[in-house]
């Protein structure tokens, strides 16, 4: 089989081609590209090999990790059919969304917080020692906040509010169960917490006067949201100039119980996603980054997602 024909026939498969199109934006690892196409690694590995044996693609080899990157010195017919297959890439299903997350790859190089976190997370669970919990950790960590005053919406019966108003200047949980928001409400008269309100109300269109809060919270509520970008706008809308908005929420996953289950109106999201809506809502210093993933199946990942509003708005 002529080389031409070889590269021809390599390209011609779709998962193949979804790979040139990135590829053809940088040099990315195996964990990368899985992390931007959510394709498992071993048919990446398939298919890399594929397009290394054709020449395609060059290989580099760093530490334990291996970077890929389309050859930039293909002969002329070879490189004319690569131009001509990235233009079809454009038209696939799954272009957009591998934008997005490559997008959120290369994010995630620029900053290597989130592997130090990593690193200390592992370091925390490895060795037992009396009184060492993260339950602790995020006792103590809440004692030192700033008096904000935070908006916790999609709250429920507001754990994380009565957590939060121990330091905060005060606290509103916004959940949309009246049933839910007048136990909260009872609940904090009983305890005394007189720095935690509950409103009943829509986490999309939170009952909250424009820029009144210091810091929005949704912690596993977006899932629930019909629309989550409205969500994130009108989180935007509620803060306070150089207020910040946190996001804790599934990574996209396919249990589909869970509508069941759990109302889930989402199956999570990608982090690119996050980015995206974030960035739309007009917010920066943008990280995304996933915090914790659990060992046991259908092994849910926690995403974490965060933004500032700017001081100015031009």
């Amino acid at each position: 089989m002529s080389r031409v024909l070889a590269c021809l026939r390599a390209l011609a498969d779709p998962t193949r081609l979804r790979l040139i199109a990135i590829l053809n934006q940088g040099e990315f690892s195996v964990n990368e590209l899985r992390q931007i196409t959510f394709i498992s690694q071993p048919c990446i590995s398939t298919h890399l090999r594929i397009l290394k044996e054709t020449g395609l693609l060059n290989a580099r080899r760093v530490g334990k990790n291996t970077f890929y990157s389309l050859n930039p010195h293909l002969e002329t017919l070879v490189a004319d059919a690569v131009k001509l297959a990235l233009q079809g890439a454009t038209e696939m299903p799954d272009y957009q969304s591998d934008q997005l997350n490559l997008k959120q790859v290369l994010l995630q190089r620029q900053t290597q917080s989130h592997q130090y976190f990593n690193r200390i997370a592992g370091r925390f669970g490895r060795i037992y020692g009396p009184g060492r919990s993260w339950e602790a950790f995020g006792h103590l960590l809440l004692r030192i906040l700033p008096p904000y005053v935070v908006a916790d919406l999609g709250s429920g019966e507001g754990l994380m509010a009565e957590l939060l108003a121990r330091k905060c200047k005060k606290v509103i949980a916004v959940d949309n169960s009246k049933r839910i928001v007048e136990f909260g409400k009872k609940r904090a008269q009983e305890r005394g917490i007189s720095n935690l309100e509950f409103r009943w109300g829509d986490l999309q269109d939170p009952p909250i006067e424009p820029e009144t809060v210091d810091v929005v919270i949704l912690s596993q509520a977006l899932h629930h949201a019909d629309e989550p970008t409205v969500a994130i706008r009108n989180a935007f809308k509620i803060l306070r100039p150089s207020g910040q908005i946190v996001i804790l929420d599934l990574e996209k996953h396919k249990f589909t119980q869970a509508k069941a289950m759990y109302g889930d109106k989402w199956l999570g999201f990608t982090e690119g996603e996050l980015h995206q809506w974030l960035e739309e809502a007009g917010f920066t210093s943008l990280e995304v980054s996933i915090v914790a993933r659990e060992p046991d199946p259908p092994h849910f990942a926690t995403i974490l997602a965060y933004g500032v509003k700017p001081s100015s708005l031009s």
